[in-house]
């Protein structure tokens, strides 16, 4: 009888996992709170035993190869479901039941992240696993019960129950706002803009709603992060156009002013994702909770959207 393969350590195998995603030996190590030779001597053992190359260098950095890459997609999804079997272990042993959430990562950690802990005073039984993911994927191949989408209702396999839509809105700092005077829109385009890399033109689509605009709708400067674009807008280096539920402390705190509302031109909104035909009872308490919860961040912006709780309200 053929004896069996020998598996590389957990240890390795999680070595590669990192270095895979970061494409970085040095990432994977700090991520690990190993150091980068570590990790490296972990990803040449596992070159030897699989006989392939998985990584080449490039510069002071490198790439995964062909074989390399095959193997992350894989390994990837295998990690998360040995995670998933540990966790419903010790679930089980606890006799609490878990539910793994998958979602955008600043919609995750600026919304959703402060209102689990009104969802776990409902379930003081319950384990939450939250995964950071920014593109479909399948859920029941990484054993995560409901995700968060945003675009249209185009992810094949899946139910996607309507969560929001995308209500966006030009902001800029009090400050910037008082010295450009910005009483109507028109105006927002004689201020430095700030604009997301994924989104470049949406500036220039709202000031092609405007009449009498000048300047242009592309220049400023450019972030690819939500994260980044909120942090620049709150110092006051430029108006943005963000939606309105990633700066929900910004504005209650005054650090950003609400100017006017954007219309989205691509139609697009947020969707609870969960396996088709799957019907979890906890999955279905959790989806109608966070539908709850939009509800009530659209009160609460009513009720803060009163005449005088804004520096000016320019537009429709």
């Amino acid at each position: 009888m053929q004896s069996a393969l020998p598996l590389p350590s957990l240890a390795t195998l999680r070595c590669f996992d990192a270095a895979a995603r970061h494409q970085s030996f040095t990432a994977a190590a700090e991520e690990l709170g190993l150091t980068q030779g570590a990790v490296s001597r972990h990803v040449k053992e596992l070159e030897e035993q699989i006989g392939a190359a998985l990584f080449r260098r490039e510069g002071r950095g490198v790439r995964l190869t062909d074989a390399g890459r095959s193997l992350a997609g894989r390994l990837y999804l295998d990690l998360e479901r040995l995670r998933h079997t540990i966790g419903n272990a010790v679930a089980a042993g606890s006799s609490r039941e878990i539910l793994s959430i998958a979602v955008l990562p600043t919609f995750g950690a600026r919304w959703l992240i402060p209102r689990l802990k009104h969802f776990r005073a409902e379930r003081s039984d319950l384990e939450l696993v939250v995964h950071s993911r920014s593109e479909p994927f399948d859920l029941e191949e990484s054993r995560i019960d409901l995700a968060i989408h945003f675009g249209t209702d185009d992810w094949p396999g899946m139910q996607l129950t309507p969560l929001c839509q995308e209500e966006l809105v030009a902001v800029a700092a009090p400050d910037l706002v008082r010295r450009f005077e910005l009483h109507e829109p028109a105006r927002l385009f004689d201020v430095p803009l700030l604009h997301l890399t994924s989104r470049p033109m949406l500036w220039e689509a709202f000031r092609q709603t405007l009449k009498g605009t000048t300047g242009s709708g592309r220049t400023g400067s450019y972030f690819d992060q939500f994260s980044l674009i909120i942090a620049a807008a709150s110092a006051g280096l430029g108006a943005a156009i963000l939606p309105i539920y990633l700066i929900e402390e910004e504005l209650a705190a005054g650090a950003l002013v609400e100017l006017t509302s954007v219309p989205d031109a691509y139609g697009r909104s947020y969707y609870i994702a969960t396996p088709a035909g799957l019907n979890k009872p906890l999955t279905m308490q959790f989806t109608n909770w966070l539908r709850r919860q939009v509800g009530q961040s659209r009160l609460s912006r009513i009720a803060a959207d009163t005449p005088g709780n804004r520096i000016s309200n320019p537009g429709t």
